[in-house]
């Protein structure tokens, strides 16, 4: 059953839904972004009654802004209370601890952070909203210098989003350990016996020791097949504090240099945001990573790969870096920021006076190319921005 909301939904995620004939709640947000009568539509009512008598029913939503609804309607459920713990950084932390003892966290007002003295802080360490999304409000703090410039940035003019409070709420944040290692990102479900399948991994790129940004996210056979069976296991091994059966996420964890595996969060019945990781598989490979977990499938890697097993499968996040306000711009080139990859395989436009970013572009890129990611990585992307004048 899929529970669609704002802030988008994908044409390939949408097909998919009408393609199988899979059924879709028919909230009025999900009637209102996909205007198809063809889709499967189950009534809000018939959809409760059937979740409430059948609790293992496999449940996919495109955005957190979904969770709601699940909270309002099932809020003393099972469903809602594993949302909830996954959700919040803080109780995930808490729910894990005995896991990982030496890992150190602490729950934190908006206001209180604005009275730390640096005598007090544990350099180096992160700082992130409790409830967030998109890296916003995300610092990374290794001295009094980046201490000073956090703080000027987290206040709630600068924090304001398009997000509602379930999915970025920033009255409280969580200081915690600073995780070395590199940083992937994995989709992934639990199955009816709560047993880890793994349907993708991206290697999360940043340009700096700093960087905090959602910019570049990369996979390919040889990223999953050298992590697939250790992390499963580490998933697994989440997945028991929380009894997770029949229920995808969307997890973010570091490896260090020694192999030691760290979650950042788990972000609770849903791939990667906005319709990206899952679609990357589907648009580039033909694998439906919605489809896989809905009918409870595991992939086959060999098969997937074949004939693109030296590819690099690209997200690119055009988030506005440019220092132009979103008000001052007139048009971005979309036919410039495609000639600068091999294989554009699909951009997405979106307009940056709605949506927080200028979209997303889908590559191919073969390891000869590999200059064009880490160029983009560092791009402002000005040369494709025309401002007003």
């Amino acid at each position: 059953m899929f529970l669609i909301d704002k802030p988008y939904v994908s044409d390939f995620l949408i097909d998919t839904i009408r393609d199988h004939h899979f059924k879709i709640i028919a909230t009025k947000t999900a009637r209102e972004l996909i205007a198809d009568d063809s889709l499967n539509w189950i009534a809000e009512e018939k959809a409760l009654s059937f979740i409430k008598n059948n609790p293992q029913t496999p449940i996919y939503s495109n955005s957190e802004n979904a969770l709601v609804w699940i909270d309002q309607h099932r809020g003393d459920s099972e469903l809602a209370r594993q949302i909830r713990s996954l959700k919040d950084k803080v109780t995930f932390r808490e729910l894990i601890a005995n896991l990982f003892p030496d890992f150190n966290f602490k729950k934190i007002t908006l206001d209180a952070i604005h009275k730390l003295t640096p005598q007090e802080l544990p350099f180096p360490f992160v700082i992130k909203p409790a409830v967030g999304f998109f890296s916003i409000g995300v610092h990374i703090v290794k001295n009094e210098a980046d201490w000073e410039k956090a703080k000027n940035e987290l206040n709630t003019e600068k924090l304001k989003s398009i997000f509602p409070k379930n999915v970025l709420n920033t009255t409280h944040f969580i200081i915690e350990d600073f995780i070395e290692g590199e940083e992937f990102a994995i989709d992934y479900y639990h199955d009816h016996q709560g047993k880890v399948v793994l349907l993708n991994m991206l290697h999360h790129l940043f340009s700096s020791a700093n960087d905090t940004s959602d910019r570049v996210y990369t996979t390919s056979k040889g990223i999953i097949e050298n992590h697939k069976v250790r992390i499963e296991a580490f998933l697994n091994t989440i997945g028991k504090q929380l009894s997770l059966r029949n229920f995808p996420a969307h997890a973010e964890v570091r490896i260090d240099d020694n192999g030691n595996i760290i979650p950042i969060e788990i972000n609770p019945l849903r791939f990667g945001g906005w319709c990206t990781t899952a679609d990357l598989l589907g648009i580039t490979l033909g694998f439906n990573l919605y489809k896989c977990f809905y009918e409870g499938n595991k992939p086959n890697w060999e098969r997937i790969f074949k004939g693109k097993e030296s590819k690099i499968l690209s997200i690119i996040i055009l988030n506005n870096n440019s220092g132009i306000a979103e008000p001052d711009i007139l048009d971005f080139d979309y036919a410039a920021l495609a000639d600068d990859f091999e294989n554009p395989v699909l951009i997405r436009e979106l307009d940056i006076n709605t949506y927080p970013v200028f979209g997303f572009v889908f590559a191919e890129t073969s390891l000869q190319h590999q200059k064009e990611l880490d160029e983009m990585l560092v791009s402002d992307l000005k040369k494709y921005i025309t401002a007003k004048r």
